[in-house]
């Protein structure tokens, strides 16, 4: 397991100082695959370096595999090499002088205590076969294929038997099609081992298809912790919504009293639309008219219609843009000088210009903070 208490790291930046790493507390049980996920410079490289003791963090606790490995409140501090950890770079950082057979030993030989020959080459051939570099031990760094760097730098980091693997962007020098496959491979790899992990990383594609649990970073904070299917499908910010996929998003207010069944009817731009309520929350205050909403709906969960139907939510407008993208159509509807951009079927045939009724169910809204 991992326990990361109260985590903060700040830098200084001329006069002022930079809080990277803000009060950041989280949990990652025996063999799950968490993700950190944010833009660039929300902190998620600095707290996965906290972890592996490549940062010194300027207060907080971290605990990896039952050992307190920091805690500025007991004055502990774990040395990287002597935590039960292994790490892969973005840059991969393999040797580019050695062949395959020597970068993936490189820790055994290195590390305090001493293996025989023997044992080094058994060692290095099972972790080849694992993840399936066989083969290729007498082949120069340099001369692989960019997989092939990545699989040997995850081989390098697993040499060790580590408790936990922390994985800083490792796919983001792929190309679209290696990255796709890679992720699989990763994932499948993970899971076989049981191995926990700790994996950044700002794209949203990533984080989705390989994470147990994720958490949504920004300005050196956790802002949204959950799965991928809650995250995605129940984002608590507008920062969320739209970091994670795209998203309309539509200003408002409540409506007075206009709670019905679990909705409350709010006022936009668009005119005035039902929208679920968080579940146990006051429906006085979310009829608040004093607040002011916003409501968020994805793209794919937008409906088209060629004439007007008896539902909620049913606004008329015109089509703006259509895109084919073979496995869908990516649509903007011109509604009331607001652009509603939505994911149709691709067997729908569509004219720019053309009159629509663009329909937001309301089970498919929601409020956000």
């Amino acid at each position: 397991m991992i326990r990361v208490t109260a985590l903060s790291k700040t830098f200084a930046d001329r006069e002022r100082n930079i809080a990277a790493v803000d009060d950041v507390s989280f949990e990652v049980p025996d063999g799950k695959f968490y993700t950190l996920l944010g833009p660039s410079g929300c902190g998620k490289t600095t707290t996965l370096r906290c972890l592996a003791g490549l940062e010194y963090p300027d207060s907080g606790e971290i605990e990896i595999a039952d050992e307190i490995v920091y805690s500025s409140r007991g004055r502990v501090f774990i040395r990287p090499d002597s935590r039960p950890i292994g790490m892969v770079f973005q840059s991969y950082a393999i040797w580019p002088h050695m062949n395959v057979f020597d970068n993936v030993a490189f820790p055994l030989n290195v590390g305090k205590r001493r293996f025989t020959r023997a044992e080094v080459r058994a060692k290095v051939e099972e972790v080849l076969a694992l993840v399936q570099l066989s083969g290729l031990e007498n082949r120069m760094a340099p001369q692989l294929s960019g997989g092939q760097q990545q699989r040997l730098a995850l081989a390098r980091a697993l040499i060790r038997e580590p408790r936990v693997l922390l994985l800083d962007e490792p796919l983001s020098n792929l190309d679209a099609q290696l990255r796709e496959h890679m992720r699989g491979e990763l994932r499948d790899l993970q899971q076989r081992l049981q191995i926990t992990t700790v994996f950044v990383t700002h794209d949203q594609i990533e984080a989705l298809s390989m994470s147990d649990r994720m958490a949504v970073m920004e300005q050196g904070r956790i802002v949204q912790e959950g799965t991928p299917r809650e995250i995605y499908t129940a984002p608590r910010t507008q920062f969320v919504a739209q970091f994670i996929g795209s998203t309309n998003v539509l200003n408002g207010r409540p409506m007075p009293g206009s709670v019905i069944e679990g909705c409350v009817r709010v006022s936009t731009q668009l005119g005035e639309l039902d929208c679920p309520y968080a579940a146990g929350a006051n429906p006085a205050s979310a009829a608040d008219p004093s607040k002011e909403l916003q409501m968020a709906i994805r793209p794919e969960d937008v409906l088209i219609h060629r004439q007007s139907v008896g539902a909620p939510n049913v606004l008329s407008g015109r089509v703006a843009k259509v895109d084919f993208l073979g496995g869908y159509l990516d649509c903007q509807i011109a509604v009331q000088g607001t652009t509603i951009f939505t994911r149709q079927h691709p067997s729908l045939l569509l004219q720019v210009n053309e009159a629509v009724w663009v329909q937001l169910p309301p089970a498919s809204c929601r409020l956000l903070n």
